[in-house]
């Protein structure tokens, strides 16, 4: 069996390169044959396959109307990305070709060529892209599910990226990849979360839809049942993030309570700026966050838009730490309300103080919740179980 894994990033970027490079060295340890298909760039690791790779593209930066028209076509389907490909896949010949986060740099025009040689090919839903151009179902920061996996003319119409030209070229993308066919030719979505799979069964038929939750490792996270009395916030410092939120709710809590918060974005300045009782620490990986997760007391995910299978409360039930979370996405299948966590009303800042505060006042509870947080996850999140159920859904797909 040879694997061929297609990512945009090769590098720690975010939650599906976790996803990509744990599956990569399970395989790896299992002396299964790994094929990697990506973007150059400084920051990645290493490959053998490098020198396939796309050159690097940065969207943002562009200058110049020709490079902005030659990046705006190959937004949509990059001819070099098809180009390389099509010589790695002569060259290695891979069985299934699993498909990550591929839009905009490496295009799902790919999908098709793949078709064409024969390989099988599962992609991850990591976001909403099928049913939503700006992939994460929010317009200028509220809950959309307009487009509805077909009403594609509304990111222009309604500009749900406060930009004209990106909206329209979000809606010339889907049609151009729904016109192509592009997602038929995918043998099998991987959803993380039931959440998912239900949103994406707008368009693509059930049968071709796998639930498999994310996975840690449960033995490098072990839980620490003590903790040193403050909550904690770990992701990116953005408005669909819910921080605001918990902010707010910080400012109507009468307890002492300490809130670190550990992460960087678009809003890192002005809200450390703020004050009160949240500590900014920026930033951290490795041991360093270990350690912080380790003696928090409790972990807050007030997130404002369709979570899918959340990593930072999966390192939370890891460490055997209760997650406050908003009722939202796929959210409410890892934190079991009043069980190993609690649940509260997506922005609601009332809500989230009163489930803060009655936290903070009882740490047998939290004891209980964190314990049975852990439990869940050794049952239903555990690396190795996600792991194993996926080389079964390769050996499905092959016989």
């Amino acid at each position: 069996m040879k694997i061929l894994f297609a990512n945009k990033f090769f590098y720690h970027k975010g939650g599906s390169e976790t996803v990509l490079f744990q599956e990569r060295k399970y395989l790896f340890d299992r002396n299964v044959s790994v094929v990697d298909f990506s973007m150059d760039d400084q920051r990645n690791v290493y490959s053998e396959y490098a020198g396939h790779f796309v050159s690097h593209i940065d969207y943002k930066n562009s200058t110049g109307f020709y490079n902005k028209l030659k990046n705006g076509v190959n937004f949509i389907s990059s001819s070099e990305a098809v180009n390389k490909l099509e010589k790695l896949i002569v060259q290695e010949k891979p069985d299934i070709a699993h498909l990550h986060n591929i839009y905009h740099q490496l295009t799902p025009s790919i999908i098709s060529l793949l078709k064409k040689h024969n390989v099988k090919v599962i992609l991850t839903l990591h976001d909403y892209k099928l049913i939503c151009p700006g992939y994460i179902a929010l317009n200028n920061g509220n809950i959309c599910d307009a487009c509805k996996g077909k009403h594609f003319w509304k990111p222009f119409t309604k500009n749900c990226q406060a930009s004209i030209p990106q909206g329209m070229q979000l809606m010339l993308e889907a049609y151009w990849h729904k016109w192509r066919g592009s997602y038929n030719n995918v043998d099998c979505f991987i959803a993380p979360s039931e959440f998912m799979a239900n949103m994406i069964s707008r368009r693509v038929g059930c049968d071709k839809i796998r639930i498999l939750h994310n996975g840690i490792d449960v033995e490098k996270y072990q839980p620490t049942y003590n903790d040193s009395g403050y909550g904690l916030y770990i992701g990116r410092i953005s408005n669909e993030k819910g921080i605001r939120t918990l902010l707010d709710a910080l400012d109507l809590i009468n307890e002492s309570i300490d809130m670190n918060i550990v992460g960087t974005g678009p809003l890192y300045n002005e809200l450390k700026k703020r004050g009160g009782k949240a500590k900014f620490l920026g930033y951290k990986t490795g041991q360093a966050l270990y350690d912080i997760i380790a003696n928090s007391s409790f972990v807050v995910v007030p997130s404002e838009w369709y979570e899918n299978c959340s990593m930072a409360v999966l390192e939370a039930m890891a460490m055997g730490k209760p997650v406050i979370g908003s009722n939202i996405g796929g959210i409410p299948e890892q934190v079991e309300d009043n069980k190993s966590g609690l649940l509260f009303e997506m922005g609601n800042s009332d809500d989230l103080a009163s489930k803060m505060q009655f936290l903070i006042q009882k740490p047998d509870l939290r004891l209980q919740y964190g314990m049975a947080a852990r439990q869940k996850l050794e049952r239903e999140y555990s690396l190795q179980n996600h792991c194993s159920n996926l080389l079964e859904i390769y050996n499905q797909l092959l016989s």
